[in-house]
């Protein structure tokens, strides 16, 4: 009968003290959880930092900062905005070979792209990207250093010593010629064909951003599909189709190269170095439309 107090009181202590230790949990792991929040603010990132928390601020899709989506805007960012120069890395070197397809001056040989495809929109549009994964951008990430690859890859066919399409090269045996005369233009189309994928798997990607943004991955996608059906047509003896699929895909290379300077202006650009900003047509549908449709309607309420 006197044993019963003592053991309640006893348990009541164990519950007690149970219950300070899962005080003392969860304030640990709300500080933990603060702590990093607050890292995150002050410029420590990463790839997945652009997922909804639900209560952080968010920024519409922007061609200039190469985001097709809702993303965090980054608090006291230590990085400078790799986009613009990624844009224009790749832009200079796709203005270049659509000038030499659609034969500007008398331009057939497609070598002088070399240059500038492995220095200006290989190499540096591929540390841009290397950049942009710094930044937490997993979009221009993948984007600017699969374009800066492809350009280099580029550069690397078009090089005489590597003599990969040269009249000598492995395309010009006997043995390749008695299967396929043109099998280097059928190699080519097949090299264009797989970024004409990746590059569609991209413009997918894009359709919630804003119009600027969304025509640049779809000329760029056009562009792609016109070359490797000219390399095509070339391989099957029509010239003249190749010739004018050639010269469609360089049009479109170059609306290409003027959104991605569009886009990299509207990076770049502003109130504090240039008397103007750009448009970038958020479409109708994306967030920033939804938010000025129901700005509007509320206007129109209220009035």
């Amino acid at each position: 009968m006197y044993d019963e107090k003592p053991q309640v009181d006893n348990i009541s202590a164990e519950q007690a003290h149970a219950q300070a230790q899962a005080q003392l949990q969860a304030q640990a792991q709300a500080a933990v959880a603060a702590a990093h929040q607050e890292a995150m603010l002050n410029g420590w990132h990463n790839p997945m930092a652009r997922i909804h928390t639900g209560t952080e601020p968010r920024l519409p899709a922007f061609g200039g900062e190469f985001q097709p989506g809702l993303y965090r805007p980054v608090k006291e960012r230590k990085f400078a905005n790799p986009a613009p120069l990624g844009l224009c890395a790749f832009a200079l070197t796709t203005f270049i070979l659509s000038c030499v397809n659609l034969k500007a001056r008398n331009l057939t040989v497609p070598n002088v792209v070399v240059g500038s495809a492995l220095a200006y929109g290989g190499l540096i549009q591929l540390l841009a990207g290397m950049w942009e994964m710094a930044v937490g951008n997993t979009f221009g990430a993948t984007a600017l250093s699969s374009y800066g690859g492809f350009w280099i890859s580029y550069a690397i066919l078009l090089t005489p010593a590597w003599n990969i399409l040269g009249a000598d090269g492995p395309y010009a045996t006997p043995e390749a010629k008695a299967i396929d005369p043109e099998m280097a233009a059928s190699a080519v189309g097949v090299f264009l064909t797989g970024w004409f994928i990746f590059t569609t798997i991209l413009l997918l990607c894009t359709l919630r951003s804003t119009i600027m943004f969304f025509m640049l991955f779809f000329t760029l996608d056009i562009a792609f599909l016109m070359l490797a059906c000219g390399e095509y047509a070339n391989d099957n003896g029509n010239a003249l189709a190749a010739g004018r699929l050639t010269k469609a895909g360089g049009v479109f290379g170059m609306l290409a190269a003027f959104f991605a300077w569009y886009n990299a202006f509207a990076g770049i650009a502003d109130s504090s170095n240039s008397f103007f900003l750009l448009p970038v047509f958020h479409f109708p549908w994306s967030e920033k439309g939804r938010e000025s449709r129901m700005a509007a309607k509320s206007d129109r309420d209220q009035a």
